[in-house]
């Protein structure tokens, strides 16, 4: 095994995540909790590069970690075109893509931080799977209007870190294996991987899909549009309340999972209605992902923090183990992720694409001839 040292940097909305990692050793993980006020010095999220980049110099220091001999720094993508999975080299494409259509998204800061190290100390940076990551098939884009197209948003990077831990587990490879990837979280993405690529998906940030602790998954249209012509609601409304305020929180006004089982525990009829219903949901995303699969499913994966629940997964168990064995991955592998790609790139066991920006889909006008 090379001992490859590789500093892995997830920055979030409130945290930036840093970890370092020997091979496939982890030395040290830590997540910093930014202070609002210090984020709120920032008029972007693009002039916080600075200060992340001494968040994480600090960090390390204080763990004791010279990176200096890092042989590769690796940050979560974002902000980037749409393109298929995989580990990335960071290029200039990317890089100015990630400048311009980051905004304020901080993820588009990693494939920048990492740049900054690599630079610094002669070496490779890249990203992998980042949200961006788009493998859909035709047929599932297309939907009852012909201007509206479905788009993947889903936990790209842990769903596809799971999917190969639990296809060495069972004796194949990702790409010779057929799964669905159930991510239980703050957000929830039911995603069907079929020999390597994602197909298929509930599109989180569009609203598709199963309820989530803030999100309020798919509803019916007609419903919607009249909730949205109402007047009851600006558009600024009614966006936050179907994807930050919607789901647990507008049922039982909290996000949190472990409140909602409480209030169960504590006799909350109406709780108990609202996370069975999630279940319920989550079980018919997945039922509908083995259709995509044609019923030839290898395994059923749950992760995300909410897959600890043992009692949902013996419910998932019931529902939808007869479609295929279930394998509990429980919590999010998304350092370990980022940090994998890069090795698989070093070692040779995976080639670095380069990023173009070349469109991955822009509509079906060619066929309407």
């Amino acid at each position: 095994m090379s001992n490859y040292k590789i500093l892995a940097i997830n920055p979030g909305s409130t945290s930036t995540k840093i970890a370092v990692f020997e091979g496939e050793t982890e030395i040290f993980k830590k997540t910093v909790v930014h202070d609002a006020a210090e984020l709120a010095k920032y008029t972007t999220v693009a002039d916080q590069l600075p200060y992340r980049v001494e968040t994480i110099l600090a960090v390390c220091k204080e763990q004791g970690v010279d990176i200096s001999d890092c042989a590769a720094f690796v940050g979560r993508g974002g902000g980037l075109d749409a393109c298929p999975g995989g580990t990335y080299a960071v290029n200039d494409v990317m890089l100015a893509h990630a400048r311009r259509g980051g905004g304020n998204h901080p993820a588009s800061l990693g494939c920048q931080i990492a740049q900054k190290f690599a630079e610094q100390y002669g070496v490779k940076a890249f990203i992998v799977n980042p949200p961006d990551v788009d493998e859909f098939q035709d047929v599932a884009r297309v939907t009852g209007l012909a201007d509206v197209f479905r788009t993947p948003s889903s936990h790209a990077l842990n769903q596809k870190e799971t999917a190969i831990r639990v296809a060495a587990d069972l004796g194949k490879t990702y790409e010779t294996s057929n799964f669905i990837v159930a991510h239980i979280g703050g957000g929830v993405s039911v995603t069907a991987h079929c020999l390597g690529k994602m197909i298929d998906s509930n599109g989180i940030i569009n609203g598709e899909g199963p309820m989530a602790p803030t999100r309020s998954g798919a509803l019916p249209a007609v419903d919607l549009m009249n909730l949205c012509y109402s007047g009851k609601w600006t558009r600024d409304e009614m966006y936050k309340r179907l994807t930050k305020s919607g789901g647990f929180v507008d049922h039982v006004g909290t996000s949190e999972t472990l409140e909602v089982v409480d209030m169960i525990k504590q006799g909350n009829k109406y709780a108990k209605l609202v996370y069975d219903t999630f279940q319920y949901q989550i079980a018919k995303e997945i039922g509908s992902m083995a259709a995509v699969l044609k019923g030839k499913v290898d395994a059923i994966i749950l992760t995300g923090g909410i897959a600890h629940d043992k009692e949902l997964c013996a419910n998932m168990k019931e529902y939808v183990g007869f479609i295929a064995p279930i394998e509990v991955r429980a919590g999010e592998f998304e350092m370990e992720a980022l940090s994998s790609g890069a090795y698989r790139v070093l070692t040779g066991h995976e080639e670095a694409k380069p990023y173009t920006g070349e469109k991955v889909f822009t509509n079906f006008d060619a066929l309407k001839n």
